[in-house]
């Protein structure tokens, strides 16, 4: 079953992320909502995604990684196939500051 825990402040950004990609990407979404579920199921299932950083990024970056979730993202599980790795997957690059900050912001939602 997939998970669908994306805090308020987390489905705010993704609804920002969302407005900015759509008049790009919507010949390849069904919907906006189907763009909005694969950023919050591909956050919430397996590889955590930096809202923020995703937000800032030059358009290069950020279509690399809205196309690349749509691409890579089985929908059953959630998971990104073929070892894609967004650029702004929380990883071992982001500092320990960055990550703590996160998991503050997710407990308290």
């Amino acid at each position: 079953m997939l998970e669908h825990t994306a805090t308020r402040r987390e489905m705010e950004l993704i609804d920002k992320i969302v407005n900015r990609a759509w008049d790009t990407v919507k010949e390849g979404y069904k919907d906006r909502l189907t763009l909005y579920m694969d950023l919050e199921v591909c956050h919430c299932n397996g590889c955590p995604l930096n809202f923020d950083k995703l937000l800032a990024f030059p358009d290069s970056d950020f279509y690399h990684d809205i196309w690349g979730i749509r691409n890579k993202i089985n929908r059953r599980n959630g998971k990104l196939t073929d070892c894609f790795l967004p650029r702004c997957a929380f990883d071992n690059a982001d500092t320990a500051i960055d990550a703590q900050k996160y998991l503050n912001e997710k407990k308290e939602g």
